[in-house]
C-alpha cells in the first residue's frame, strides 16, 4: 500500500475566547478583553474556552480568589466547559482561562460572574426615652431599622399601612439613608409619638428585578404595648444532679410585645449535647453525663430592643483524679522520714460540686480522728482543689501502717475514692537514674525505641517524660511536644516506648519524677540523648531523559539531607554494570556522570546510590531514544465520499512534540480500527521533522460512517516512539452529491463557505452560547433537534447590519450532473422576529458561465418555531446550493437554517410551487399587520 503525506508548516500561537451558556442575567463588555456575566445565585454557571491555535493548545480555568470552582482544566478537551451548579454568592469573581501550546506567549481571557441575591429584610425595633431639663414634656422617639443583604445594593421603601412613606411627607416621620454607602440599610425615626404612629409598618427591599429577583418586605405592627423581650428561668441555679438523670431547663417569656421567640444556646457557640430536645422554652436533656456540666443561657428576642438573655449552670455530680503526696519534716533539711520527726500526708481530689466534698482518715482500716498529735484539716475548696492533710507529730513507731483517705460527696450519686498510703521503716524518697551506656541513643528510622530511667523509691513514684528544647531557642517559643502530640507523657515503669522513630523524633529527653503519688520533695531527673539516623535523602527520584545518539550529556544526583551527613559514598551504575564511585568531600552537595557520546549501550536506566550508615538514597535516570508523542490537529474538515457508495476517506492531520529531542524520525506506524470491530492495519510515513510542520495523511476505506480509533506512533533509529490515540467522528460530505447532509455540528460547516463579496458573513452559533442581549425576542432558542447545545446557522441583524444587507453562504462544488438527474434539497429554517427579512436559496451552476436561479424564498415572521422546506432542483452542469439571508427593517429579525440535505430522486412530498410561498408570506405578513394596527386602536 503507497502512503502519501503531505508536509505542510502552519503553526499558529493560541487564541482564546469565553463564551458562556445557561440562565445569564446580563452581559456586559468591561474592557477590551473582560467581560462581566450576571447570574443569580442558585442559577447553573456554565462557560466555555474556545479556543484555536496549533499545536492545539492545553486550557487551565483558575479564579482569582476562593471559591470551590477552583480546578484544572483538562488539557485533552477542546472545548473546557466549567460548571458550578447552584452557584452561591461566595463563588462570584474573576474567573480565567489560560490557552498556551508553546508558541508565543499564553492567550488568556477573563471574565467576571457577579452573583445576585436578595435576603429577606429584617426589621428591628429600638425606643429612646428622654426628658427636657425643664420637664415641661415627655418625649418617646421610635426608630425602625430596616436591613436586608443584597447584591447589587438593595433600596428600600417604607409603607404605613397603604400609606407610602417618603421624606417630608409627614412631619412626625423623618427616614435616614446612610452617609457612605448605597443603601445597606435604611432607618424611620418616628418622633414624639403620635396616635397615628400606632399602625403596621412594611420595608420593602428591591434590587429593581435584575435577574429576576422580586422585591421582598417585612412588617411590623407597632402599638402602644410594643415593648423589648424578658425571660425568666422556671429552675435552681446552679443545677446539681447526678450523672444518668433526666434534667429539664424551663424558660418562659416575662415581656415583650410582639411575643419574643425563644432559643437555648451555650458558651462561645458551643453545641447543645446531640441527645437533647428542645421544644420552644422547654430543653429537656436525657441520662447527663459529666461533659454536659455548664452554662446554658435562654435568648429571647422579638426584634425590639436588644435581645433578653438568661443563664444557668449545670453542675454534674462527680470525683475525679484522687492523687496523694508525703511532705517529710519540713523543719530539718532531709527527705528521709524519721522516728521522733513530722510527716505529713495530703489527697487531692477533684469534685463537683465542690461544697460537697467531704474526706474521711483510717488507719489500717480503722476510722482515725484529729488530736493532738494526728492533726487533720481541709482546704477551703473555694480557693483550691478539694486537699486533705494529715499531720503526724513526733511520729512513733506504733505510727507506721497504711493511712487511708475517704473521698466522698455529701448528697451520694457518685462513687466515693479512696487512696491508701503505707508508711513504714522502708518508706524512703525516689532515686532517678539512667542505665550504664543508655543515656546517648543512635537509632534508624522506622525503629521502635525504648528510652529507660530506673527509678526507686517507696511508693514508687510516677515518672513524667518530656523534651527538653534545644540550647539557643526563643524564650517564647513554643513547648517541643512528645511524638504523641502532648507536651508531657506519664509512665508507671519508667520506660517511654516510641514506635517508628522518624528524623523529627532526635532530641533530649527529660525523666523526672512526680510529686504525686509520691514524695513531695525537690523533682529527681535526668537527661537521655536520642539520635535518630536516615538514609540520605536525594533529588530527582526519578526522571527520564530523551537523547539522540552521538550526543554528549551529564547526569547530576543532589544530596538533600542525610544523617550522619559526613562519609557519604555514591555509586554510579548503568543495569548492573558498575561506572564509578567516589566519596563526597565537605564542600559538595551533589554528583555528577558526563556521558561524551552517547551510543545503542548506553540507553538504559542509570542509577545513583549515595550512602550512609543508615542506608541509601537512589536516583534513577532513564535514558531512552524514544520520540515523543504526535499532537493530533483537530481543526481538519469532516470525512470526504469516495467513488463508491457508502466508503469514505477522511484527512488525518498531526505536528510531532519535540522532533529535535531525540535521532530523525524515520517513519510512523499508524493503526486504525472501527471501534470494537477491525482489526489495526499499519502503513508508515517517511519524512524530517521540524517542531510545528504539520503532517496529513488522508485515510481511506472507511466503510461506515461510525467512529474510528487511530493510533499514531513515531519510528526512530533507536525504535518505537510514545503512541498517542484520538477517536474520529464526522458528518460525510458527498462532493458528488448523491446524498449531501449537514447538521452545522462541526467548525468545517460541511464544506460550506462564507462568500467573501457579501455585507457580513452567516454565523455558526448554539442557543446555549448566543448572546441574546440586544435581540431577546429574535431567534431560535435550540437548534432543529430541541439541543440547546447543538449548532445551527442564523444571520445576526443587529447594528452595524442595514437594511437590505445581504450574506451568502455557498456549498461546495459537485461534479458534473447529468441533465436527467433530479434532487431534493431539503432544509430546516427559522424566521422569527418582527423585523425578519427574507430567505432565499439560489441554484448556482457553472457551465460556460455562471448563473444563479432563485428555487425558493420567503419573507417575514414565521413565528418561533422550525419549520422544513424541500424543492427539487434540475442542475445540467456542476453545481452550487447558495442560502442568502436579507437584513429586514429592525434589529428583531434574526433568521436561522439548520438539518440541509441532498438526495437523488424527487422530494416524496413536492412542495408548493414558489410564487404560492411568497404569496402566502405576504399574505400572513400584512394580516400580522392589521391585526396588530386594530389591537393598537381598540387599546386607544
Amino acid at each position: 500500500m503507497k502512503m502519501k503525506v503531505s508536509l505542510l508548516v502552519s503553526t499558529a500561537p493560541p487564541t482564546v475566547r469565553i463564551v458562556h451558556s445557561g440562565h445569564t442575567c446580563n452581559v456586559e463588555e468591561e474592557r477590551y478583553s473582560e467581560r462581566v456575566y450576571t447570574i443569580r445565585e442558585g442559577a447553573t454557571l456554565e462557560l466555555q474556552c474556545m479556543v484555536t491555535g496549533h499545536p492545539h493548545p492545553q486550557i487551565r480555568w483558575t479564579k482569582t480568589v476562593g471559591g470551590a470552582s477552583d480546578r484544572q482544566g483538562d488539557s485533552t478537551l477542546h472545548n473546557e466547559t466549567l460548571k458550578i451548579t447552584n452557584i452561591s454568592r461566595h463563588q462570584g469573581g474573576r474567573y480565567y482561562c489560560k490557552a498556551e501550546n508553546g508558541l508565543g506567549s499564553p492567550a488568556i481571557r477573563s471574565i467576571r460572574v457577579d452573583v445576585y441575591y436578595l435576603d429577606e429584610p429584617i426589621i428591628t425595633v429600638h425606643q429612646s426615652v428622654g426628658e427636657s431639663k425643664e420637664q415641661f414634656y415627655f418625649e418617646r422617639t421610635v426608630f425602625l431599622r430596616c436591613v436586608a443583604t443584597s447584591h447589587p445594593p438593595v433600596l428600600y421603601s417604607w409603607r404605613r399601612g397603604r400609606e407610602a412613606l417618603t421624606q417630608g411627607s409627614d412631619a412626625g416621620v423623618e427616614i435616614y439613608e446612610p452617609f457612605f454607602t448605597q443603601g445597606e440599610t435604611k432607618i424611620l425615626k418616628l418622633k414624639n409619638l403620635r396616635p397615628q404612629d400606632y399602625a403596621g409598618y412594611t420595608c420593602i427591599s428591591s434590587v429593581r428585578s435584575v435577574c429576576g429577583i422580586g422585591d421582598k418586605s417585612a412588617h411590623f405592627s407597632l402599638n402602644n404595648r410594643t415593648a423589648p423581650p424578658s425571660v425568666k428561668l422556671l429552675l435552681e441555679d446552679p443545677l446539681v444532679v447526678n450523672p444518668g438523670e433526666t434534667i429539664t431547663l424551663v424558660c418562659v417569656p416575662s415581656g415583650g410585645d410582639p411575643p419574643p421567640y425563644l432559643e437555648w444556646v451555650r458558651p462561645g457557640g458551643e453545641e447543645l449535647p446531640k441527645r437533647s430536645v428542645v421544644n420552644g422554652g422547654t430543653l429537656t436533656i436525657p441520662a447527663v453525663t459529666v461533659d454536659d456540666s455548664g452554662a446554658y443561657s435562654c435568648v429571647a428576642s422579638n426584634n425590639v430592643g436588644n435581645p433578653a438573655k438568661k443563664s444557668t449552670t449545670i453542675l454534674v455530680r462527680g470525683l475525679r483524679k484522687g492523687r496523694f503526696w508525703i511532705t517529710p519534716d519540713p523543719y530539718h533539711n532531709d527527705d528521709n522520714i524519721q522516728i521522733g520527726r513530722e510527716v505529713k500526708i495530703s489527697c487531692q481530689v477533684e469534685a463537683t460540686p465542690p461544697e460537697e466534698l467531704q474526706f474521711g482518715w483510717l488507719k489500717n482500716g480503722r476510722p482515725l480522728r484529729s488530736s493532738e498529735r494526728m492533726v487533720i484539716t481541709h482546704t477551703d475548696t473555694e480557693v483550691s482543689p478539694g486537699t486533705t492533710n494529715l499531720d503526724i507529730i513526733d511520729l512513733k513507731f506504733t505510727d507506721f501502717g497504711t493511712y487511708t483517705c475517704v473521698a466522698s460527696l455529701r448528697n451520694g450519686g457518685t462513687p466515693e475514692i479512696s487512696i491508701d498510703v503505707n508508711i513504714s521503716s522502708t518508706t524512703v524518697p525516689p532515686e532517678l537514674s539512667v542505665p550504664r551506656g543508655r543515656s546517648h541513643l543512635v537509632a534508624q528510622e522506622g525503629d521502635t525505641v525504648d528510652l529507660q530511667c530506673l527509678v526507686s523509691g517507696k511508693p514508687k513514684p510516677i515518672i513524667l517524660w518530656s523534651r527538653v528544647e534545644e540550647s539557643g531557642a526563643a524564650v517564647a517559643a513554643a513547648p517541643v511536644l512528645m511524638p504523641d502530640g502532648s507536651e508531657q507523657t506519664e509512665s508507671y515503669d519508667g520506660v517511654l516506648r516510641i514506635n517508628n522513630v522518624t528524623r523529627e523524633t532526635s532530641g533530649t529527653f527529660r525523666c523526672q519524677t512526680s510529686q504525686y503519688n509520691g514524695f513531695n520533695v525537690k523533682p529527681r531527673e535526668a537527661l537521655i540523648q536520642l539520635v535518630v539516623q536516615f538514609p540520605p535523602t536525594v533529588e530527582p527520584v526519578y526522571t527520564e531523559i530523551r537523547q539522540a545518539l552521538s550526543r554528549a550529556f551529564s547526569l547530576t544526583c543532589q544530596l538533600l539531607r542525610a544523617h550522619p551527613a559526613r562519609l557519604l559514598r555514591y555509586e554510579w551504575k548503568l543495569g548492573s554494570r558498575l561506572l564509578t564511585v567516589g566519596q563526597f568531600s565537605e564542600q559538595r552537595d551533589d554528583t555528577s556522570y558526563l556521558v561524551k557520546a552517547l551510543n545503542r549501550e548506553g540507553y538504559g536506566e542509570y542509577t545513583c546510590d549515595i550512602t550512609n550508615e543508615a542506608g541509601a538514597g537512589r536516583c534513577t535516570f532513564l535514558v531512552t531514544g524514544k520520540a515523543y508523542s504526535p499532537e493530533f490537529y483537530y481543526d481538519t474538515v469532516g470525512a470526504l465520499w469516495q467513488n463508491r457508495p457508502r466508503v469514505y476517506g477522511f484527512k488525518l492531520q498531526w505536528t510531532q512534540m519535540e522532533p529535535n529531542a531525540v535521532d530523525r524520525i524515520l517513519a510512523y506506524r499508524l493503526g486504525i480500527r472501527q471501534v470494537s470491530t477491525n482489526p489495526y492495519y499499519d502503513p508508515t510515513s517517511r519524512s524530517d521533522r521540524s517542531k510545528g510542520e504539520l503532517l496529513t495523511y488522508n485515510l481511506t476505506e472507511l466503510i461506515k460512517p461510525e467512529s474510528y480509533l487511530v493510533r499514531l506512533t513515531p519510528i526512530t533509529r533507536y525504535g518505537e516512539g510514545d503512541a498517542t490515540e484520538r477517536i474520529i467522528t464526522y458528518t460525510p460530505v458527498n462532493p458528488h452529491l448523491r446524498e449531501f447532509q449537514c447538521g452545522f455540528e462541526d467548525e468545517a460547516l460541511c464544506l460550506f463557505s462564507q462568500d467573501k463579496t457579501d455585507e457580513f458573513d452567516w454565523t455558526h452559533h448554539s442557543a446555549a452560547t448566543r448572546d441574546t442581549k440586544y435581540t431577546p425576542n429574535t431567534g431560535p432558542s435550540a437548534d432543529h433537534s430541541g439541543s440547546k447545545q447543538g449548532f445551527y446557522m442564523y444571520i445576526e441583524t443587529s447594528r452595524p447590519r442595514l437594511e437590505g444587507d445581504k450574506t451568502s453562504l455557498p456549498s461546495s462544488s459537485s461534479t458534473s450532473s447529468s441533465s436527467s438527474v433530479t434532487y431534493c434539497f431539503a432544509f430546516y429554517y427559522h424566521m422569527y422576529g418582527k423585523h425578519v427579512g427574507a430567505l432565499n436559496v439560489f441554484l448556482r451552476q457553472k457551465a460556460q458561465t455562471v448563473t444563479d436561479t432563485s428555487v425558493w424564498s420567503l419573507i417575514g415572521n414565521q413565528r418561533d418555531r422550525w419549520r422544513q422546506a424541500k424543492v427539487n432542483i434540475h442542475p445540467t452542469a456542476a453545481f452550487q446550493i447558495v442560502m442568502e439571508g436579507v437584513r429586514g427593517t429592525g434589529i428583531e429579525g434574526d433568521i436561522a437554517i439548520d438539518d440541509v440535505t441532498i438526495k437523488e430522486g424527487e422530494c416524496k412530498d413536492p412542495p408548493p410551487n414558489i410564487s404560492e410561498s411568497v404569496s402566502l408570506s405576504v399574505s400572513l405578513s400584512v394580516i400580522q399587520l392589521v391585526i396588530s394596527q386594530l389591537a393598537y386602536f381598540l387599546e386607544s
